[in-house]
């Protein structure tokens, strides 16, 4: 009992008021880890979990059963579920991919703003401890696990203000590699041709043309990243 208020107490403490200086620096950070190609190469690893779990959030959401989460190497992933072929719980489940990490940026955004880092933090554990049991892979296990420890070991072992500055770093990174996502996802799809993307997908469930769906991404992540930002340094 006495463990579980203790954790409790650590979920529900509040956390070091933010500074602007905090704030920039750790935007400056997330952009360096989208920006530059060395380092967008490991943290493009993050926003296939994002993108997976949105899958697989929305999907279970829907009503449909999930079979199983794949993360590969080369930062592609596979979520599968079992259900209708078509409708709009498989129309949802489709385009909450790169939708997801924009959307979980604006609600990290929304719990930083309200002065809930550390709830941040301890709710990001909680999502990944979910996704892994539907992990499939060595690979995403390893994944997952090694993106949950990091988490972890911010929340447990940093002082407040490390605390602050890292559910800073997590919120604008989902923020800013969400548009960069959909950006190399239509960039994929000159190169090859006619991939069996999840605009793709969509195209063929709608009747949509996969460029509409590739639009309506970006509208959706670029409006998370303008709306986080004002409630992060508004």
């Amino acid at each position: 009992m006495a463990g579980a208020v203790d954790l409790w107490d650590r979920v529900t403490a509040p956390a070091a008021e933010p500074t602007t200086p905090v704030l920039l620096g750790a935007a400056a950070a997330a952009a360096l880890l989208v920006l530059v190609p060395e380092l967008w190469r490991l943290s493009r690893n993050v926003v296939t979990i994002a993108h997976e779990g949105a899958h697989g959030l929305v999907a279970a959401a829907a009503g449909r059963r999930l079979a199983g989460i794949r993360l590969h190497s080369d930062t592609s992933g596979l979520t599968v579920s079992a259900g209708r072929p078509s409708g709009p719980g498989m129309v949802l489940t489709c385009a909450a991919g790169y939708t997801g990490p924009a959307l979980f940026g604006l609600g990290a955004a929304a719990l930083y703003a309200a002065g809930h880092a550390v709830g941040l933090l301890w709710a990001l554990l909680l999502l990944l401890a979910l996704l892994l049991v539907q992990i499939r892979n060595w690979y995403g296990l390893w994944s997952v696990l090694l993106t949950g420890g990091v988490v972890f070991a911010a929340t447990w072992w940093l002082p407040p203000v490390g605390q602050s500055a890292f559910a800073a770093l997590a919120t604008w990174f989902l923020l800013l590699a969400a548009p960069r996502a959909v950006l190399e996802l239509q960039a994929a799809r000159r190169r090859r041709g006619a991939p069996d993307s999840d605009a793709d997908q969509l195209a063929r469930l709608t009747g949509l043309p996969a460029i509409a769906w590739v639009g309506a991404f970006l509208v959706v992540d670029v409006a998370a990243l303008v709306l986080g930002a004002s409630w992060l340094v508004g």
